[in-house]
């Protein structure tokens, strides 16, 4: 027992030995610690949606549960319908479409695509929590599919339009919809790819940049929402690419820059304001791109400048190619529409381009459709009773001796071709009140209870002359 304990002793004043003279003679040992770092985002100021400016921040693929919750409540059912066509035994049916929309301001204004409601000559809203409006039509825009309603409500839930220029290829997005009365459906997806053109839209100058996604959206969805994770409108769900009627891989949005532009204009003018270059546009090819001695195949190719276009006034020319508006890159001919359609005519936007090798820029104060700086009338009034206006020139009212509103033309059965009027007639006064422009004739004709006397003259005619007519 004793040659036991000892050997003992004598191993633990061995290995204490050891121990102490490795770490004398041994060099320290480095440990590191690794720590997970706090996701970092893209921040961008949005200076137009409010008089305060608000941070964005692009989405991290993180839990999608709370932007659901927040989404699903602004997201409402859109049911159009064109009434019903019955027999004299009662047989027939009601026809129209349904779809979503998205509701953009707590005081009722809703966003949704034409196609779901331009049938419809009633429209009902279900709100997520089961509660019936009557919608009204604000306006449409055929070059975008989008249109604006609005029912009268307070206190809505809603959505706040995110920067679209700022989402990411490859960043998680939900798609939200309200179909056929299901209450709201959630599915999602990554971005994969922006600017996309799928030719749908057969508006002379529509506008198909779309966000495309792989989440589910069947036709129902249409109107829809496609949201970051942080809950907030990055697009509107329009369409899809399918041969079998349901969803087979890709959707496509309308961007919310796009998007938000269009509902201010139906908002504020009851028509889309659409700024206008004024070019012939193509993407770069390979072969463009050589021809040019470029350095890469980006950029815009201009193969025309119409005459007294707002390009033209502004020094570009055939040949030259744009690569950015406002320092934004402009890849594709859908990028630069898109870009372009997010201002009005009158404004002054930046293009850059390349003339000859030099990278060079020029300001563009942007025209209308009619190729003039000023905003388009919703003259929807003057379509309906029948006839086209234009304001007098300076010439033609000293010309005249008389401010007043030209007659253009006057549509084959309306009420105006009723009154025997011809086109060249100069309204001067409505109801006994003087007009001097389009937007006087507008405000005259809705403020009417219940009838019009349109007085004028007709330039190569003495005298003056009269036309009445019920509103």
């Amino acid at each position: 027992m004793k040659n036991i304990g000892l050997i003992v002793v004598v191993s633990l004043i061995s290995a204490f030995f050891s121990v102490t003279m490795y770490r004398f003679f041994a060099p320290p040992k480095e440990v590191i610690i690794k720590e997970g770092s706090n996701a970092r985002y893209t921040n961008y100021t949005d200076k137009i949606l409010s008089d305060q400016n608000r941070t964005y921040t692009s989405a991290a693929p993180t839990s999608f549960t709370e932007a659901a919750k927040a989404v699903t409540p602004a997201v409402v059912n859109i049911r159009a319908s064109a009434g019903g066509d019955f027999d004299f035994w009662g047989s027939g049916s009601y026809s129209g479409s349904s779809g979503s929309g998205v509701i953009v301001s707590p005081d009722g204004y809703i966003v949704t695509n034409n196609h779901v409601i331009e049938e419809g000559k009633e429209i009902e809203v279900t709100l997520n929590d089961k509660r019936k409006f009557e919608a009204e039509l604000v306006g449409i825009d055929n070059s975008t599919d989008l249109a604006l309603l609005k029912i009268k409500d307070d206190n809505l839930p809603h959505l706040i339009f995110a920067n679209s220029d700022n989402v990411l290829v490859g960043e998680w997005v939900l798609a939200v919809g309200n179909p056929f009365n299901l209450e709201s459906t959630v599915t999602a997806g990554i971005v994969s790819a922006k600017g996309r053109n799928i030719n749908i839209l057969e508006d002379a100058y529509s506008i198909e940049s779309f966000i495309q996604t792989d989440a589910a959206v069947n036709p129902g969805n249409s109107g829809g929402a496609l949201v970051n994770t942080n809950g907030e409108l990055v697009g509107i769900n329009t369409a899809i690419i399918t041969r079998s009627g349901r969803y087979e891989g890709y959707s496509f949005a309308i961007p919310a820059n796009l998007a938000r532009k269009v509902v201010r204009d139906l908002k504020d003018f009851g028509v889309v304001q659409r700024g206008i270059l004024g070019v012939g546009i193509e993407d770069v090819s390979d072969e463009l791109s050589k021809s040019l001695d470029m350095a890469n195949a980006e950029g815009i190719y201009i193969n025309k400048v119409h005459r007294k276009s707002a390009a033209e006034e502004a020094g570009l020319k055939k040949g030259d190619v744009i690569i950015s508006i406002n320092r934004n890159k402009t890849i594709s001919v859908p990028e630069l529409q898109a870009l372009v359609a997010q201002f009005r005519p009158g404004n002054t936007i930046t293009v850059t381009y390349i003339r000859d090798g030099k990278k060079l820029s020029t300001d563009v104060t942007l025209k209308n459709k009619s190729n003039t700086t000023t905003l388009i009338r919703d003259d929807k009034i003057l379509e309906s009773i029948g006839f086209e206006l234009k304001d007098l020139s300076r010439d033609e009212i000293r010309s005249v001796g008389v401010n007043g509103v030209k007659v253009k033309s006057v549509i084959r059965g309306s009420t105006i071709e009723n009154t025997n009027m011809d086109p060249g007639f100069i309204i001067t006064k409505i109801n006994g009140k003087k007009v001097s422009t389009i937007d006087d004739v507008i405000e005259e004709l809705e403020s009417a209870d219940e009838m019009i006397v349109l007085e004028g003259i007709y330039e190569n005619f003495p005298g003056e002359y009269y036309y009445k007519f019920p509103i």
